[in-house]
């Protein structure tokens, strides 16, 4: 049954996604009573101060972000005449974000079991973590139910018994970090009303109903973090990361071929393949030199030389993956599924070497199913962004502030921008 969403028809909301390459803005109005957003909206430009999931210059942060902003308000100017735009959701980083379970119990022995008696467990197990961690919660995911014992159960609402069990997924993020991405946001006037891990978001616009059910793992490559969620049973069970992306690439060739970071972005792009060929030592590729921008001073290499730079790296990034599942036991829990996105996913190749480092099976992912997404940002590199939308428009219960409040006569719009305020 669908849940009617906490948004007014015909309000206007926004998404931000902050990377580290770039920043991007969605505009939508609500349609209707269940959270459907249509897309009427958007911008984006390269990202400034930003370097790895982290912002190290808030000042070039919020310009960055305002003028993003400024974009897509004046392309919705016409859709979103007299609606005025305050209310954000907003990617995070899962450099910032980490998973930990808990387990609630709830005596249900006064009569079947409601959305209140699994409210309660979600609420101590809330609790619990505020009262013992410096932490930041992000969401709060019902991953697991037992009644009286017996397991299996999927959604226990109307089934009777004495107690109810629950492990619950909770996502935390580091206090400061967050905070510093919340005020690049905040000092542009725009109040933040959800946020949603990066790699969750994309996931949720790039994976098929069957992939979130059955199991199946994200992998988002960004441009400074490479991060991944899992799913299963139609939830979230896992979020982490590794401290690579395509970034790292770049930095890798322009240091291997001593040239610019740009130069070295546009070999990459043009030429860069992450695995090696028996054609790469036969096509010749011209390098410009650092600091010259002569073409006749230009160095002329194999392109093999660029996929041995380019190789190694992304086979990191891989192999580094593979050890995180594994110290999760993911591995073979989840099945052999996964989805690559991210701008640096797009690189030639990365998806035969995801497949032969991961051992399983892979595909290239980008946003289905979202609204009038604009042809251009329905790629891989735009999944997360594409993903906020449908975040906020029907997981909504998986806010931590909607749930501690959730008996408040307030408005659930009202109560998230009452929690986020107080806590930053």
């Amino acid at each position: 049954m669908k849940q009617k969403t906490f948004l007014n028809k015909g309000s206007a909301v926004a998404a931000i996604d902050i990377g580290s390459s770039k920043i991007v803005c969605l505009l939508g109005q609500v349609q209707d009573e269940f959270g459907h957003i249509e897309i009427v909206g958007h911008g984006y430009r390269a990202s400034e101060g930003i370097k790895n999931g982290t912002v190290i210059d808030l000042a070039a942060a919020e310009n960055a972000v305002r003028e993003a902003v400024h974009v897509a308000e004046n392309a919705a100017a016409d859709r979103l005449k007299g609606y005025p735009l305050r209310d954000v959701v907003v990617s995070v980083s899962a450099c910032h974000c980490y998973s930990s379970f808990i387990e609630a119990t709830v005596d249900v022995s006064a009569g079947g079991v409601s959305r209140k008696d699994i409210n309660r467990g979600l609420v101590k197990a809330q609790r619990s973590v505020l009262d013992t961690q410096d932490a930041e919660l992000i969401h709060t995911i019902p991953a697991a139910f037992w009644l009286d014992g017996n397991g299996g159960i999927s959604d226990p609402i109307g089934m009777n018994g004495e107690e109810l069990n629950m492990n619950i997924h909770m996502v935390m993020g580091n206090p400061s970090g967050i905070r510093n991405l919340a005020q690049s946001v905040k000092r542009s006037h725009l109040d933040i009303s959800a946020l949603c891990v990066d790699s969750y978001a994309s996931g949720l616009s790039c994976l098929v109903d069957d992939e979130k059910d059955l199991g199946s793992i994200l992998i988002d490559m960004g441009a400074g973090v490479t991060s991944f969620s899992v799913f299963q049973a139609g939830r979230m069970l896992l979020t982490d990361y590794v401290p690579m992306g395509g970034a790292h690439v770049t930095n890798d060739i322009a240091q291997g071929l001593t040239t610019s970071f740009a130069e070295a972005e546009r070999l990459k792009t043009l030429y860069g393949n992450a695995m090696a060929s028996s054609s790469d030592t036969h096509d010749m590729i011209e390098v410009m030199q650092m600091g010259d921008d002569n073409e006749m001073h230009a160095n002329h290499v194999p392109r093999s030389v660029l996929v041995g730079i380019i190789q190694p790296r992304m086979e990191e990034i891989f192999e580094q993956l593979r050890a995180k599942l594994a110290d999760n036991g993911v591995t073979e829990a989840i099945g052999r599924r996964v989805v690559l996105v991210g701008g640096a996913s797009q690189m030639p190749g990365c998806r035969d070497l995801a497949n032969y480092v991961l051992d399983k099976q892979v595909r290239l992912g980008k946003p289905i199913g979202i609204q009038a997404l604009p042809k251009e940002l329905n790629t891989p590199a735009f999944a997360t962004v594409a993903g906020l939308f449908p975040y906020l428009g029907s997981h909504a219960n998986e806010m931590p502030a909607e749930i501690m409040e959730r008996g408040d006569t307030r408005s659930l719009w009202q109560k998230t921008k009452l929690w986020l305020q107080e806590n930053w």
